[in-house]
């Protein structure tokens, strides 16, 4: 489970080694937007050599590459997949049939350079065109690779023209705050993670804790991040609290106890079904963190 994915421009080893060392759960190396097309053939090399220095074991590494329509994506995906990243981050994908176009791409390479067969995944930005926006709802079909979905506002405001996707309070407008909720739902419906797209005002900490803890109330299991202030706060937001905890396995051990109730009372409130569900998800949330970075 990825609580924060941090971006890291692709052209920067300095930034690539920080980022690797904060305690983000996924480094996103970026060969896109962060990267000027004069400094893409280098960042690919520089991405490449990056991974294939053994960074830090306790971090997924991600790289984005670029747009399925741009005529570079081959040139990246031929350069990173034998590095074996993690996974791939696919911006502007219009639905899963670029997602299976890149994958069958990672078939062939993965099977030239003797790397197991579908383990690099694919993490799509799920809403960065208005045609996405209509296909979120394939992706409960079994596709190929699919880890996550995410998505993203800035380029869907240029889609369509808008002039601004936050209102004054930072809030997202309407059509935005519509797009998020079709990526969780089309998250959730494929057994993927939901990850939340980006704050960009990466100096507002005390926002961002309201921002992720709203995020993870909805049914999130994780944020981007622009930058490195940010994964502590994301991290933090994304994680059960001990109090979560305490009250997860006092659910489980009700049940446990009872095997055959549909009802139980807990603390003078009442508990079912789905309420176990939920306390089996925090506790193996947890396990999973544990399992990262040592503690929970």
């Amino acid at each position: 489970m990825m609580r924060s994915l941090l971006f890291a421009p692709g052209d920067s080893d300095k930034k690539m080694q920080k980022a690797s060392a904060i305690g983000a759960d996924c480094v996103i190396l970026d060969l896109e937007d962060s990267v000027a097309a004069a400094r893409k053939p280098v960042a690919r090399g520089m991405v490449r050599e990056f991974l294939q220095s053994a960074p830090n074991p306790a971090v997924e590494f991600y790289v984005r590459v670029n747009p399925l329509d741009s005529g570079l994506i081959l040139d990246d995906i031929a350069a990173i997949v034998p590095a074996a990243p993690t996974g791939i981050v696919l911006p502007k994908a219009n639905s899963p049939q670029d997602l299976l176009a890149v994958a069958h791409f990672i078939d062939v390479l993965e099977a030239e350079h003797g790397l197991p067969a579908g383990q690099i995944k694919i993490l799509p930005v799920a809403t960065e065109t208005a045609a996405a926006v209509f296909s979120l709802g394939e992706y409960r079909h079994n596709v190929p690779r699919l880890s996550g979905l995410t998505w993203g506002a800035e380029d869907l405001g240029a889609a369509v023209g808008a002039s601004a996707n936050v209102d004054a309070n930072k809030e997202w407008t309407q059509p935005y705050l519509l797009v998020r909720s079709l990526c969780l739902f089309a998250a959730h419906a494929a057994s993927v993670q939901a990850i939340d797209t980006v704050m960009a005002d990466f100096r507002d900490l005390e926002y961002l804790e309201v921002v992720c803890n709203e995020a993870r109330r909805d049914g999130f299991t994780g944020k981007i991040c622009i930058h490195p202030a940010q994964v502590e706060v994301t991290n933090k937001a994304f994680s059960p609290s001990p109090a979560e905890l305490e009250h997860a396995h006092a659910v489980i051990d009700l049940f446990a106890r009872n095997p055959d109730a549909g009802t139980l009372q807990l603390d003078g409130k009442m508990v079912d079904r789905p309420h176990l569900t939920q306390a089996e998800r925090i506790i193996a949330l947890a396990k999973s963190i544990e399992a990262r970075h040592g503690a929970a």
